[in-house]
């Protein structure tokens, strides 16, 4: 039989026990509403000459830092559950970056919304300087086989193969191996969603910005900035000119097979939605929710009268032709859905918009 000091150590044993168990129980993790990706960020998070990331931070409010030495920037989050994210230039530093968020036990991202928000090189036929366009598809320019141009046939248009084929753009189109991660379509009933929103946004324009535009022939390239769809091409190569220009239309057309039209192109988008295509299978994150804008901070090509790489000198960090305005429309546009999608977080958290 138990004595009273025994049945007295005993509870306390427990008790402690207890505590333990209790005090090595993982905190709950933080739902996450909306996730902003943007790419990079010229010095300070706030306070000095903006990169992509700045704006995001003051305007949203995103005070409260996370380390984050998995990826390349350490994390921000407001109060309304908006995270903002920086992931280095380049698909490889994106990818990593992305996976590190997906795979990080401080957050639940399993309702979050993604939301690319960065600036990139216009096509003139498309639109103009500080447009944004909301990615319908994103399309990868870097998997392929390439020929220097002083060697293609030449019946060739271009040097550049597709992965598996022999000639450029050789039909059937088909990954050479199942899932290339050449081509992702965003969910088209919220991009329209999205662009239905914004569409009306009235975008910064400016003097310098008006005499650029009419160097161009393209009416499109003439317009004020507004708003658009298109076809994304992701590349880690900074490529420019009107050949290029050609090149990338082409590719666009042949990966999506028509379904869309190249329109502006930045560096991540690829490997950002290749992480989050795997993350969605292991039960991390809704890749539904994904959506992808970029505003144009140059055009694409070289002006009437430049040439291809007179027009690439030009073509600096902080020196576009449309570098602040750009940042700008990125924030204008795409603020109007994230706070969107967190003011009807009792709707928007189980439902998507659009569908």
């Amino acid at each position: 039989m138990l004595t009273s000091n025994m049945r007295f150590f005993s509870t306390v044993l427990l008790l402690l026990s207890a505590t333990c168990v209790f005090a090595q129980r993982p905190p709950k993790p933080i739902e996450v509403k909306v996730v902003v990706i943007s790419m990079f960020e010229v010095g300070a998070d706030t306070g000095d000459a903006p990169g992509e990331y700045q704006y995001w931070v003051e305007r949203e409010h995103l005070d409260q830092v996370f380390p984050f030495p998995e990826g390349y920037h350490d994390l921000r989050m407001n109060k309304d559950g908006v995270l903002g994210v920086v992931t280095g230039v380049g698909t490889a530093r994106a990818a990593a970056t992305i996976m590190a968020l997906g795979s990080d036990p401080r957050f639940d991202l399993t309702h979050a919304y993604f939301v690319v928000a960065g600036i990139g090189g216009i096509d003139p036929r498309m639109g103009s300087l500080s447009s944004a366009v909301w990615a319908d598809y994103v399309v990868d320019g870097d998997l392929a086989h390439e020929i220097d141009a002083r060697e293609i046939p030449k019946d060739w248009k271009t040097g550049y193969v597709p992965l598996g084929k022999s000639v450029p753009y050789e039909q059937p189109r088909q990954a050479r191996f199942g899932d290339d991660g050449n081509v992702y379509r965003l969910n088209p009933s919220l991009v329209d969603w999205a662009f239905q929103l914004t569409k009306d946004v009235k975008l910064e324009d400016t003097d310098a910005m008006r005499m650029r535009r009419q160097q161009y022939a393209p009416e499109p390239a003439k317009r004020p900035p507004f708003v658009l769809r298109g076809g994304n091409l992701s590349a880690s190569t900074f490529w420019h000119g009107r050949l290029l220009n050609q090149w990338a239309h082409d590719w666009v057309n042949y990966q999506t097979d028509g379904k869309s039209t190249y329109a502006i192109c930045g560096m991540e988008d690829t490997g950002t939605l290749q992480s989050l295509t795997w993350l969605a299978k292991a039960g991390k994150v809704d890749i539904h929710r994904v959506l992808v804008l970029r505003t144009a901070s140059n055009y694409d090509q070289q002006r009437e009268g430049a040439t291809a790489a007179e027009s690439l000198a030009e073509t600096k960090i902080r020196q576009y032709s449309a570098y602040m305005p750009s940042l700008e429309a990125a924030y204008r546009v795409g603020h109007l859905v994230v706070d969107d999608l967190v003011a009807r977080w009792s709707v928007t958290r189980d439902h998507l918009p659009g569908e």
